[in-house]
């Protein structure tokens, strides 16, 4: 395999490689994304891929590929935590020792299964890249093998595989959205895509938080960017590969850019009404699509659904924001003579409009709190917007006291 390219033959040599290693992930058609967006959505589920991501693919394929002397050496790799479970199971797979440099904001469930699946785990660093160059330091040091998490032709020919299975299993595509960190994943599917439909569009999804890949695709240079934070650490890529670049370059049609906001909305979303478990980098694509940032009316667009190893707290925070926004989730304070009987007033209000009471604190003390008086924080959760208002009609017709606090 050449150092500066990656072919749809090596593409092809990847798959009876992983083909007893990897989930053939189903390529599924969706009734709700393809109503909101006007255009036939199927989605790659990669989240239900061993290890939760498509990064065994790559990695697999990597480690598979060492010398055995190298391979008694062990591996070395840096990661937010899709890399680094896919190359710790793929190294014990393959009976090879595993290091993994991890930023020390990673998400504790992944620092967790990343040790489970039998690797060393070092923390350094806030963001990936910091990482980065502690595991190239380290592998240096030990003599290790370096496992690139994108800028690798072995590893890009492994992620590849994923656009392989996109065409064979609807070949009519017109449009693929992927996201981008640090542009592995992209670089692979392109390749495959545009070797089984040179028509077919590939577009990269990338957190405008990280715009890294975005920024060089549209100015021509490669620097790195100043970032900012996400919940979208999986792709937050302060700077792309050499060698992914020139496959984004010569293979992708459009790269585009998604907020945090609309990220957590396509997790929420698929969660309650496609039933699966995205994490924020996964996401990203599906994001770019409910949003309207790829013209696709009337096309059959497939979606690739990177990963699913989300963190239970940031999974509790983005239900509730966008439960907030959505007017599902409400909080109000009331201002309340303190009296016996007082509350109950709320609480009946509350029972006969059928909503739900889901946290209640109370409060006397405080300068804000005029004497005689007591504030009471009511969390509730309603319907739907229209629930909502119809509670907050009860609520003034009732002359009572109150603020929304959100």
């Amino acid at each position: 395999m050449s150092e500066q390219e990656v072919s749809f033959s090596d593409i092809e040599r990847a798959t009876d490689v992983l083909k007893d290693v990897v989930r053939r992930t189903p390529l599924d058609s969706s009734r709700i994304l393809s109503e909101m967006t006007g255009s036939d959505v199927l989605l790659k589920l990669e989240n239900l891929q061993r290890t939760g991501s498509f990064k065994i693919r790559g990695a697999y394929l990597k480690i598979s590929s060492l010398s055995d002397s190298e391979r008694k050496r062990g591996v070395v790799a840096a990661s937010a935590g899709n890399h680094a479970q896919g190359v710790a199971h793929a190294a014990t797979l393959l009976e090879t020792r595993s290091t993994i440099i991890m930023p020390e904001g990673a998400s504790p469930a992944k620092i967790d299964a990343t040790k489970a699946y039998g690797a060393k785990v070092v923390l350094h660093g806030r963001v990936f890249d910091d990482s980065l160059e502690m595991a190239k330091q380290i592998s240096r040091k030990e003599d290790a093998t370096f496992v690139h998490p994108f800028d690798d032709p072995t590893v890009i020919a492994g992620q590849g595989t994923v656009g392989l299975e996109m065409m064979e299993d609807q070949s009519e595509l017109d449009v693929v959205m992927v996201p981008i960190g640090g542009g592995g994943l992209i670089s692979g599917v392109a390749t495959a895509v545009k070797a089984m439909k040179t028509k077919a569009r590939v577009v990269g999804v990338q957190s405008e938080a990280f715009p890294s890949m975005y920024m060089a695709f549209k100015t021509g240079k490669l620097v790195p960017f100043r970032a900012e934070d996400t919940i979208a650490d999986g792709i937050a890529v302060k700077q792309p590969g050499k060698l992914t670049y020139k496959l984004v370059k010569k293979y992708v049609d459009d790269v585009v850019l998604v907020n945090d906001a609309q990220i957590a909305e396509a997790i929420f979303l698929m969660l309650e009404r496609l039933k699966l478990v995205v994490e924020p980098a996964g996401a990203a694509a599906v994001a770019a699509s409910i949003a309207g940032l790829v013209k696709a009316r009337g096309e059959k667009c497939g979606v690739v659904v990177t990963g699913g190893n989300i963190d239970m707290y940031i999974l509790d925070q983005i239900v509730a924001k966008v439960l907030e926004k959505e007017r599902r989730l409400l909080r109000l304070r009331f201002t309340l003579s303190d009296r016996p009987g007082a509350l109950k007033e709320v609480v009946d209000l509350v029972a006969q409009a059928r909503a739900n009471i889901i946290n209640v604190q109370h409060e006397r003390m405080g300068q804000d709190v005029p004497i005689g008086r007591t504030q009471v924080i009511f969390s509730l959760e309603t319907q739907n917007e229209e629930h909502t208002r119809n509670l907050i009609d009860a609520f003034d017709k009732a002359r009572l006291r109150y603020k929304v606090i959100s």
